[in-house]
């Protein structure tokens, strides 16, 4: 990195410009041919081929979007009660089909679905920017709840840079930011943006997403691809001022835009974790970093736009500096692509080793038959089984809510009966906490009508953090090894402690174990124990 900075809450002090080399932005055309998939060719253990086939950790996720009612809710002005049994629908939904983590839109134009001093109501929620929900209703808090019940995880989904969708169409507040303070904002489009090249900007933005960790117990902060924004043939970013005024050592404007960028991603990830350590931070970028023909470190794929020469977001020194939690590129090709293949972008993205988790963004709207660049759902088992056999990727998120409900070609049989066949617990990421709770204690088992009733207690904590949020329950026959490595022996996932085996089979003696996870995700390593005869 070129430089060095310093990182203080709002403030960043920078000696250089830290951006990396610039590239232009190249035709289209391309003669490229499908590669093989690159793979590495080990000899495995049956128990190793099974752990990659079912995963007993992996992040299920898929998005909520909110954003022109694409998802949530189907449209303006519905009550808080219609808003209510929607979302219900969705996440039950999502529980019946192993769904671990949810990723909602709760500020899509710097507006706010939850109850703010910064950010006026959504229009999407009532139709009309600035007017709250009948009834005191708070959507966030209420989202929140509701995923935590099913024991599923919260990221708060942020979009930081737009503003206003749509400068002749949008509704737009009197108390909204770009009236008080018009000179943040460059019109690119018919959209209004803020101008990340401002400092003041970029600590609004910071307060932005202080305000919702200090006040919301999420689990996850989540950006999307929209930074600065997807380059307009004929357009041109007004920045001429800012990049005089701020320039900080940067020789390009290009270099300067991604520098603002990377103060921005540093900034916030400090912010967070100034107030809430637990609260993970992830960005889900344009999966085309840079293209080959860019750079010859980019990825064999042949995009129009890349995150880094168009939006300029360097996404690789993110995750490489760990700035971030997890990084989500939008894989949203398919195998046969030819100028975008999903297996050139797997090898690339998972050819470096992290420290952080990798997540895949996977477009299942795409297996609506009626899009134009729809494919099989044998397509999606086979982009997550790649993924897997890579061993580099921590989990999935699924885009979009609404095509998950709408279970196209019925691929929630097909995922149910494949690769989401067992449960899965969420990765840990022991750079925030790697100290597991105790196992549970006092477990008793018992059988009524010729079903066995299990009850236990949590175990004792030191710390909340190292307290049981939730417990895992496993099952083994009479002449079974206890081991608690394989996705196949969870017969639940859940918070209560008291369970029911509704499967057990009469002629047969059970032994059952119990163990204890906490907030992120770190298991007991021992566990409650006890036999049914």
């Amino acid at each position: 990195m070129i430089g060095q900075l310093k990182i203080s809450l709002g403030l960043a002090i920078v000696f250089a410009c830290t951006s990396f080399i610039t590239g232009g932005n190249k035709s289209s055309e391309s003669n490229l041919k499908v590669k093989p998939l690159e793979m590495v060719k080990t000899s495995s253990t049956p128990e190793e081929v099974f752990n990659k086939m079912h995963p007993k950790r992996e992040l299920r996720s898929a998005w909520i979007t909110t954003f022109t009612n694409l998802d949530w809710p189907s449209s303006k002005g519905l009550t808080s009660l219609q808003q209510k049994k929607e979302f219900l629908t969705i996440v039950n939904d999502f529980q019946e089909n192993s769904i671990n983590a949810v990723i909602g839109q709760i500020r899509a134009s710097s507006d706010a679905f939850y109850k703010s001093k910064l950010s006026p109501w959504s229009e999407w929620l009532t139709g009309q920017q600035g007017q709250a929900p009948d009834g005191n209703f708070d959507p966030l808090q209420f989202m929140v709840k509701e995923c935590h019940k099913r024991n599923m995880e919260f990221h708060a989904w942020f979009n930081p840079f737009r503003a206003v969708s749509h400068v002749k169409f949008s509704s737009i507040s009197e108390d909204h930011i770009s009236r008080k303070k018009p000179e943040w904002f460059f019109k690119y489009g018919n959209t209004l943006y803020y101008n990340p090249g401002i400092p003041e900007v970029r600590k609004y933005i910071c307060e932005v997403v202080k305000e919702v960790v200090q006040n919301y117990d999420i689990d996850g902060v989540h950006f999307d691809d929209y930074f600065y924004p997807y380059t307009i043939k004929g357009e041109k970013i007004p920045d001429d001022k800012q990049f005089k005024l701020y320039s900080r050592g940067c020789q390009t404007k290009d270099d300067w835009r991604r520098d603002n960028i990377n103060l921005l991603i540093q900034e916030v990830a400090q912010t967070i974790k100034n107030e809430k350590k637990h609260v993970k931070f992830g960005v889900s970028p344009l999966a085309i970093w840079r293209n080959q023909k860019q750079d010859p470190k980019g990825s064999f794929t042949n995009s129009g736009q890349s995150s880094y020469d168009n939006l300029y977001c360097d996404t690789k020194l993110w995750i490489e500096e760990s700035w971030v939690d997890y990084m989500a590129p939008q894989l949203y090709w398919s195998t046969s692509n030819e100028f975008a293949n999903y297996n050139h972008l797997i090898n690339w993205w998972t050819k470096n080793e992290y420290d952080r988790h990798l997540y895949v963004g996977h477009a299942i709207y795409k297996l609506d038959t009626k899009n134009r660049h729809s494919f099989g759902k044998e397509e999606l088992v086979k982009q997550v089984n790649i993924s897997r056999e890579k061993g580099k990727v921590d989990g999935n998120i699924y885009f979009r809510a609404k095509a998950f409900v709408n279970n196209h070609q019925n691929f929630q049989k097909t995922i149910g009966e494949s690769i989401y066949k067992y449960p899965s617990l969420i990765p840990a990421m022991n750079w925030i906490d790697s100290i597991s709770p105790l196992n549970p204690v006092k477990l008793k088992a018992k059988i009524d009508e010729g079903k066995v009733h299990l009850s236990w207690k949590a175990p004792k904590y030191n710390s909340y953090n190292d307290s049981a949020a939730y417990y895992v329950v496993y099952r083994f026959e009479e002449n079974e090894t206890i081991s608690t490595k394989f996705s196949n022996k969870i017969l639940s996932i859940q918070k209560s402690n008291q369970f029911i085996d509704t499967t057990a089979a009469e002629d047969k003696n059970y032994k059952y174990a119990v163990t204890s996870v906490d907030r992120l995700h770190n298991e007991s390593k021992t566990f409650a124990f006890t036999k049914v005869r």
